[in-house]
């Protein structure tokens, strides 16, 4: 049985001869990141399972033997050699990782400077049985993140990087508080739960958009809503850490997160077969043992309704506004097609908008039609000050992306393709607030898209006023028709020719 760290000491003792490590009996483990790696050996506690393990050979550079107390040790050891770094940070950081309550992100475990510091925090991880959630010990882990990512953020990473602190396991903290997440309370909890992490993570900045969102004066856990409400009124100083919710990757696996971010837990199963913690937990304050759950399950009494895209979709317009990033909405579940059926035919009255744009002094008109669902599957882009060409090859694509929106080619991978395709005209975008500046017409057209359909606003590209002359990317002749003569090269004496430039998709 595992000792209780947090009687651990300030230091990040190493793992001793009897296989301890801060009091936490630890064991080693063949892992590798993908199938297809030669597996590591792994030391990391004894009841943690194996995706941990394979997420900690995922997040520690190297192909050799590892333990989590010699990575971890290294990261908290940059980070408590900071000036202001004070006695107790090291302590705190061991205490969150080893109840697995929160964990770095990559950029920290492999002291990558090129990208944002981050920390994940796992909020099922703060209810305690029979205690409820620990508001106390939640607050305590934003206070000590959020010091040790302002500490981390101007010594070992670029100014320009925002650090930012993501929240996890959402409908498992809901569960074990035996809340359902598609019920009212549980969306009121959530709302203070990130309430609270945004209130501490303002630093300094006053007057912004999320000081004016408030979370609900009451709500199922006591203590939680006057909690939220204090700690925006007494953040802590420094700069602005982001917040948001997680993403999947190897930290939500190594903190043993059941449903990542804000999203549902679909399986009451775990991947061995036996019930999840969320599950046993809903059944029992539901009053049912397994046994019992299972006769009513059997008899076709819905004892644990799973929730669906419409639950996950309350919860995102629950937090929306609440935190920095949102995670992409939900994906909608594809129309099932009669057998024999290819295409997924538009309804004849349809919805969609209409966006007016200008880039670089080109107005564009973006038309889009959507399916009963609301999903995307008519795009029209008219340039209607552009030539003939230009207006047919932009008719033709949109045409051809409709089509394929119309036999199952998801969004996403049009928004891949295109998002920071480089052409002219490109520059300053104007009509649209949320994006400023766009690299061609299509990089605009599929980064609104993007915004609009799938909840993901893409930044714009780093851009300067780019010097044609510079530009290195192979030249293709393309033969438009004559509108008169054609000048000849002062050099060849040969009639110059239109070239066209072959430009990738991305940036």
């Amino acid at each position: 049985m595992n000792t209780d760290p947090s009687n651990a000491g300030t230091g990040t003792r190493s793992a001793g001869s009897r296989g301890l490590w801060n009091g936490v009996r630890m064991r080693v483990a063949d892992a590798a990141a993908d199938p297809d790696a030669a597996p590591r050996r792994v030391s990391l506690p004894t009841d943690w399972e194996a995706p941990a393990a394979e997420a900690l050979a995922a997040l520690v550079s190297g192909n050799g033997a590892t333990s989590l107390a010699e990575a971890a040790g290294r990261w908290i050891d940059r980070l408590a050699n900071l000036p202001g770094a004070g006695r107790d940070l090291p302590r705190k950081l061991v205490r969150l990782l080893l109840l697995r309550q929160a964990a770095p992100g990559p950029a920290i475990w492999a002291a990558d400077h090129a990208a944002a510091p981050s920390f994940v925090i796992n909020l099922a991880a703060f209810v305690k049985p029979g205690s409820g959630f620990e508001t106390e010990s939640y607050t305590d882990a934003l206070h000590t993140l959020a010091h040790a990512l302002r500490l981390a953020e101007p010594e070992l990473f670029a100014p320009s990087l925002t650090p930012q602190l993501l929240l996890t396991n959402l409908d498992a903290c809901l569960a074990g508080l035996g809340l359902d997440y598609d019920a009212e309370p549980g969306r009121d909890v959530a709302r203070c739960l990130a309430a609270a992490a945004a209130g501490v993570m303002r630093g300094d900045e006053d007057g912004d958009q999320l000081s004016l969102v408030r979370p609900p004066s009451c709500c199922a856990v006591p203590g939680l809503s006057s909690l939220a409400a204090l700690v925006r009124e007494a953040a802590p100083p420094g700069r602005r850490i982001e917040t948001g919710f997680s993403a999947p990757g190897p930290v939500d696996a190594l903190l043993g997160v059941e449903g990542c971010g804000l999203a549902p837990i679909f399986s009451p199963l775990r991947p061995d077969g036996r019930l999840s913690e969320s599950t046993l937990a809903r059944l029992s304050g539901r009053g049912l043992t397994p046994e019992a759950a299972l006769a009513l399950s059997l008899s076709g009494d819905g004892v644990l309704p799973r929730p669906g895209r419409d639950a996950w979709l309350a919860m995102h317009r629950a937090l929306a506004g609440l935190v920095d990033r949102m995670p992409p909405l939900p994906e909608r579940q594809p129309t099932l097609l009669p057998a024999g059926t290819t295409r997924r035919d538009l309804p004849a009255r349809r919805r969609g908008f209409t966006q007016k744009a200008a880039i670089a002094g080109h107005r564009l008109f973006l038309q889009t039609g959507e399916f009963d669902d609301g999903s995307l599957g008519e795009l029209v882009i008219t340039p209607p000050r552009e030539t003939p060409a230009m207006r047919g090859l932009m008719d033709a694509f949109t045409r051809s992306v409709s089509l394929g929106l119309q036999h199952g080619v998801p969004l996403e991978a049009y928004v891949e393709a295109f998002a920071y395709s480089r052409f002219g005209p490109a520059g300053q975008v104007d009509g649209d607030t949320g994006i400023a500046h766009a690299t061609s017409l299509l990089d605009y057209a599929f980064r609104m898209l993007s915004e609009a359909y799938l909840g993901r606003p893409l930044p714009d590209a780093p851009h300067v006023d780019a010097d044609p002359s510079l530009d290195d990317r192979p030249l293709l002749p393309l033969d438009l028709p004559e509108t008169g003569a054609r000048p000849r090269s002062p050099t060849t004496g040969r009639t110059s020719r239109t070239m066209l430039r072959v430009v990738g998709g991305g940036a």
